[in-house]
Order: structure tokens, then C-alpha cells, then sequence
């Protein structure tokens, strides 16, 4: 016998009713406007790719949160696991349609056979943008301008840009490694120094293998590293761009976890929304090649999404009426066809407008606008029809006035 599964979704994975939908669209438009502003060209890469591209790209672990199964052609194919690999196979698969200073935005949802947790889900979207084929330091200072526009496109006053270089970093940590520390392992742990104390980083540093004191040599080292002249360089392209310099924080213990990292580094800190990055990114020379790309410098920076969207309605930073605006009453089937003419007048004004869709009590047709967060409900009865005019009734101030139905376009002032 099948067992009836329950109805509701699988675990790690979401439904977005109408206003969470709109907040999260609200969000998308305002990236994405940014986004073609500073030349950015939109790309899209299916759900589904064979299973032999996704896997081996990030280590057994990884491997292990990519969905793969095997379809009806017996084909082994996996779910979109992130949008970098299918990236490089774009910038290989297209090489002679693309150009050669490629600048791509992306924004797909991925998919992680993960453990669904707080804040984390087995399906949610990635927002990217790169620039492929530039070693400049001009491309680097044009990723952050463009991250620090799209969020002040959004609506957050305090923006800030912790920023370092992956390469300053190495060298100041090299000279402290030993046969069981390598340098990305010291990077590991530093990266944490921002989440915990210092003298817990020493400790899983020494746990590591490192003496204590090399440990702390360590830290103090990093801590007193100095801006590189690439980063320096960077810093003043991005003031040429027009950001503010209180935007942007030198931090020389920033890390940013990732070994693929060669250049500058960078991450997005809301301060009034204190839970964490809101996203971050860097130059990343090699890894196109290493994903079996082309061999391709490339520098970007991820979005984190959800983050974003819940800080933006944290910080009321989403408009409150962005869905129907006019409920156009349908009460009397005498003057329906007046009541339809009104109806098409304020969707021509570009007005969200919903029809009820049946005949009822006026009364029952104000509750249901006002459990629905419609601002206007347009009347049309016998008077109105005759008279070619329309009532509008404002529904948080309870003020209901009579105009032509050539001035509708004015219900706002009402």
C-alpha cells in the first residue's frame, strides 16, 4: 500500500507566500538594476548538469552535498550545486561567443543535500557577480563599487567594505608554518579571530601543531600587516568610483576561508544588522582553470541572499504596499459594465488593480481589502454610473470621495 505523504514541503526547503515573495523580489530588482548599470550581462545555466562536471570540483565533503541521480537515459546528472562551476563550463563552452573582458551576473537558486539548520536550506538562491579575463586592479575596485551601489540601491545607509589582500596575508603567515600547520590551515584559524578571542585562536592553532609562541608571534604579526600596493591601489580606484571612504575598512586579519582566493578580498558588513557577512568575494586567478575552464583570472563576489532580504525587512527597508492597490468593488450587476471601464482605466495608469470577482455586500468587500492590505477600494453604483464618476474609499483613513472618472488618475490624494 503507498503511504500518503503529508502535505507540506520537504524539509530544507521553502515556500514564499505573496509578501515574503515581494520583499524577495523588491530585493532581486534593485540588485539587478545595479548590476546593468555598471555593465554587468545576465547568464542563466540550467538546473540539471552531468553529474561529472559537479563532482570532484571542492573535495569529498562537498561531493557528498551534491543531489546526483541517474535519469530515464541512464545518464548520471546532478542539481545546480553552485554557480561557479557552471560558470567555467559557459566560458568554455562559449569561448568564441563571449567577450574577452566577460562580465556576467547570476541569480539562480543551487541546490545542498546539506542538514537543514537555521539560516541554512537545501535549495536558496546565489546572487554573483564577475569579471573574467582582467588581472587589473580596476576590475577588483569595480566589484566592490558595484557591491556597495546595489546596496545602497536596496535602501541600507551603512554600508561597509572589510576589505585585505589574500597575498599579503600568505606571505606574513608563511615564515610560521612547520610540517603539520601549512599556511591555509593558519589562514583557517585566523579567519575566526573575528568570532572568537584571540587566545582561543592560539589554542586551536597549537592544537594544530604550532608552538604557543609562534602562535602568538602569529597573530601579532597579522594584526600589524600593512595594505600591499595592489590593495592600496584598489582602495583609491574604488573612492575614484565615487564611494565614500567610511565605507571601506582595511582588515589584515580578514582570511576569507577559501584557498581559491589569490588577490583581494573583500566582505560586506550591514552594522546595523550585526548577525555576520552579507556576502563577500576577491580575485580568484586559478580556479577556472582548476574547474576545467580555461585558464582565466577572474575576480567577483557572491551575495548572501536570504541575509540580505531579512535585513532589508528588519530594517523596514521594503515597501509596505507593494501588491493590489485598488480592490474595485463589484456589488451591483447594473452597473457592471461602468464598474469593468474603471476597472481597465486604472490598469492602464499602470495601477494593480484586483477585480472581486463576484457580486456581494459592500461590506464584506471592505473587510476582505482590509485583511488584504488594499489601500482603495473604487465604487461604482447607480449614481456613480450615471454620472460618469467613481467613489474611492481610503481605507486606512475611512475618507470616501466622489470624482470623474477622467480624474481617477488623482485617487492617491484622496
Amino acid at each position: 500500500m503507498t503511504q500518503t505523504q503529508p502535505l507540506q514541503t520537504l524539509k530544507g526547503f521553502r515556500d514564499f507566500l505573496p509578501e515574503e515573495k515581494r520583499a524577495r523580489d523588491f530585493v532581486v530588482q534593485k540588485i539587478k538594476t545595479v548590476f546593468e548599470t555598471f555593465g554587468f550581462q545576465p547568464i542563466e545555466t540550467p538546473t540539471l548538469e552531468y553529474a561529472s562536471l559537479l563532482l570532484g570540483k571542492y573535495g569529498e565533503e562537498a561531493d557528498k552535498l551534491v543531489y546526483t541521480f541517474e535519469d530515464r537515459g541512464d545518464r548520471k546528472i546532478g542539481l545546480r550545486y553552485d554557480q561557479t562551476v557552471p560558470s567555467a563550463r559557459v566560458l568554455t563552452q562559449y569561448q568564441d561567443k563571449l567577450p574577452k573582458y566577460f562580465r556576467r551576473y547570476q541569480i539562480q537558486n543551487v541546490f545542498r543535500a546539506d542538514k537543514p539548520q537555521k539560516g541554512r536550506f537545501r535549495e536558496f538562491t546565489q546572487c554573483d557577480i564577475d569579471i573574467f579575463g582582467s588581472t587589473s586592479p580596476l576590475s577588483d575596485a569595480e566589484i566592490m563599487a558595484c557591491t556597495y551601489q546595489a546596496f545602497k540601491a536596496i535602501g541600507f545607509k551603512n554600508i561597509v567594505l572589510r576589505f585585505n589582500d589574500r597575498e599579503t596575508l600568505i606571505k606574513t603567515l608563511q615564515p610560521f608554518t612547520n610540517e603539520q600547520v601549512n599556511v591555509f590551515s593558519l589562514i583557517q584559524s585566523i579567519d575566526k579571530l573575528d568570532k572568537i578571542k584571540p587566545e582561543d585562536v592560539v589554542a586551536e592553532l597549537v592544537k594544530k601543531g604550532l608552538e604557543k609562541s609562534k602562535a602568538e608571534e602569529a597573530l601579532t604579526s597579522i594584526k600589524n600587516a600593512e595594505k600591499s600596493v595592489n590593495l592600496s591601489n584598489i582602495e583609491q580606484n574604488v573612492y575614484s568610483l565615487g564611494i565614500p571612504k567610511e565605507a571601506l575598512e582595511f582588515s589584515p586579519i580578514l582570511a576569507r576561508g577559501l584557498d581559491y582566493y589569490t588577490g583581494m578580498i573583500f566582505e560586506i558588513i550591514i552594522p546595523e544588522y550585526p548577525v555576520g557577512s552579507c556576502g563577500g568575494g576577491g580575485r580568484y586567478d586559478q580556479l577556472i582553470r582548476d574547474l576545467g575552464g580555461p585558464n582565466m583570472p577572474a575576480t567577483g563576489v557572491a551575495f548572501g541572499f536570504d541575509r540580505i532580504v531579512e535585513a532589508a525587512t528588519a530594517l523596514e527597508l521594503i515597501p509596505i504596499n507593494q501588491g493590489v492597490e485598488v480592490l474595485v468593488a463589484n456589488f451591483d450587476k447594473n452597473t457592471l459594465t461602468e464598474t469593468l471601464l474603471a476597472t481597465q482605466q486604472l490598469r492602464k495608469l499602470g495601477v494593480k488593480t484586483e477585480l472581486y470577482p463576484e457580486t456581494d455586500k459592500l461590506g464584506k468587500q471592505f473587510k476582505y481589502a482590509d485583511q488584504n492590505k488594499m489601500p482603495y477600494v473604487l465604487i461604482v453604483g447607480e449614481e456613480e454610473a450615471k454620472n460618469k464618476t467613481v467613489s474611492i474609499k481610503n481605507m486606512k483613513t475611512g475618507n470616501q470621495t466622489t470624482i470623474s472618472l477622467e480624474k481617477i488618475a488623482n485617487f492617491r490624494s484622496i
